[in-house]
């Protein structure tokens, strides 16, 4: 189809990334859980690990569903809008999270990363789906894969600075 056909190569591109992210994702989660245990690991895990995934998982997603050899941009639009709808909510639940669990204090860079990039990204997904047929919905999904993807970036490598800079070094103190 004429508008996604300049796209392979982005979608190639931050697609692969996502996926290896993701791998990498869970080898640096295995790492972190054998380290010494701290409070209400379970929820904050919740608040603040799992969303990254499910930000990787969706820019892989995406990447797979503008890739596909689709005949017009409806179908593709409608399944982008509803994992931007999907993503507004699962954005919100993740705040509700931040906000009750008691391993951490959030901060504001906490809550930029981890509720207001992402609904911004999600929300961008759900309204660019109405004007699918214009090139500019294009640009805004791609854009919303990017920030998705920047954000899980951020968020990995922050839980890794967190627990190896921060967590290590307080149990190597109290040790």
């Amino acid at each position: 189809m004429p508008a996604l056909a300049g796209w392979e190569n982005f979608y190639v591109i931050v697609g692969s990334s996502a996926g290896a992210l993701i791998g990498l994702q869970f080898v640096v989660m295995t790492l972190i859980a054998e380290m010494p245990g701290m409070r209400d690991v379970e929820r904050a895990g919740s608040a603040f690990a799992t969303p990254t995934i499910v930000h990787f998982g969706t820019v892989l997603l995406l990447s797979a569903l503008v890739s596909a050899p689709w005949h017009q941009t409806v179908v593709p639009a409608v399944i982008w809008g509803i994992l931007g709808v999907i993503g507004v909510v699962y954005s919100i639940l993740v705040a509700r999270r931040v906000r009750t669990q008691t391993a951490y204090q959030p901060v504001f860079e906490d809550w930029l990363f981890h509720f207001f990039l992402p609904i911004v990204a999600y929300a961008t997904l759900a309204i660019s789906a109405y004007e699918a047929r214009a090139t500019k919905a294009l640009f805004a999904v791609a854009a919303a894969a990017l920030l998705l993807l920047f954000v899980g970036i951020h968020n990995a490598w922050d839980a890794v600075t967190y627990h190896v800079l921060v967590k290590r070094q307080s149990g190597a103190e109290r040790g």
